[in-house]
C-alpha cells in the first residue's frame, strides 16, 4: 500500500527473474493535462477521493484510480509562458498589462497566434487561482513505483466534484 512520503522503493524479484517496483511512500509523480499536451513532474498533496473505499482516503494510500489534489504552480507557470497570459488571478482586474517584458515581434506574432485557438475551463482557472488541481491516478504504485496521471477536465471533473460532495 503505497502513502504520501518521502520517496520509498523496494525491488520485488518476480517470476523469470523480473522485478516489481513497489512504491512504499510516493510525493510526487508524472501528471498530464490532456487539452493542453503538457506533461510536468509534480507533488502530490494529498488524497481526496477513492470509489473504491473511503479508508484509503483516510489513510492517503495511493492506488489507481484515486483522486488527489496537485501542486498546479509547474502547469500555470507553463500556461503563462506558453500562452503570455497571466491565469488564476481571481475576478478582480487582471494586470498583466502593467509589467511589459522586450518581445521580439517573431515572438509576439507566434503569441497572438496561440491566443486565437485558446480556451481555459472557469474550473480550471479557479483551481490554478488555489494553487491546487484535482487528478486521477492512471499507474499503479505499488506495481509500478511511479505514481502516475493526468488533470480532470470537464465531465469527469464534474462527476468528481459531486462524488466528493456527497
Amino acid at each position: 500500500m503505497t502513502k504520501i512520503g518521502e520517496k520509498r522503493i523496494t525491488t520485488v524479484r518476480t517470476r523469470g527473474g523480473n522485478k516489481k517496483f513497489r512504491a512504499l511512500r510516493l510525493d510526487s509523480g508524472n501528471f498530464s493535462w490532456g487539452t493542453e499536451v503538457c506533461t510536468r513532474k509534480v507533488r502530490v498533496l494529498d488524497v481526496k477521493y477513492n470509489a473504491s473505499n473511503n479508508e484509503l482516503v483516510r489513510t492517503k494510500t495511493l492506488v489507481k484510480g484515486a483522486i488527489v489534489l496537485i501542486d498546479a504552480h509547474p502547469f500555470k507557470s507553463w500556461y503563462e509562458s506558453h500562452y503570455g497570459v497571466k491565469i488564476g488571478q481571481g475576478k478582480g482586474p487582471a494586470e498583466a498589462d502593467s509589467e511589459e517584458t522586450k518581445q521580439s515581434e517573431h515572438v509576439k506574432r507566434k503569441l497572438a497566434a496561440r491566443q486565437k485557438g485558446r480556451t481555459l475551463e472557469e474550473v480550471i482557472d479557479s483551481q490554478m487561482a488555489s494553487g491546487r488541481l484535482l487528478a486521477k491516478i492512471t499507474s499503479r504504485p505499488g506495481q509500478s513505483g511511479r505514481c502516475d496521471g493526468q488533470i480532470l477536465e470537464g465531465a469527469e471533473l464534474a462527476f468528481y466534484q459531486k462524488q466528493m460532495k456527497h
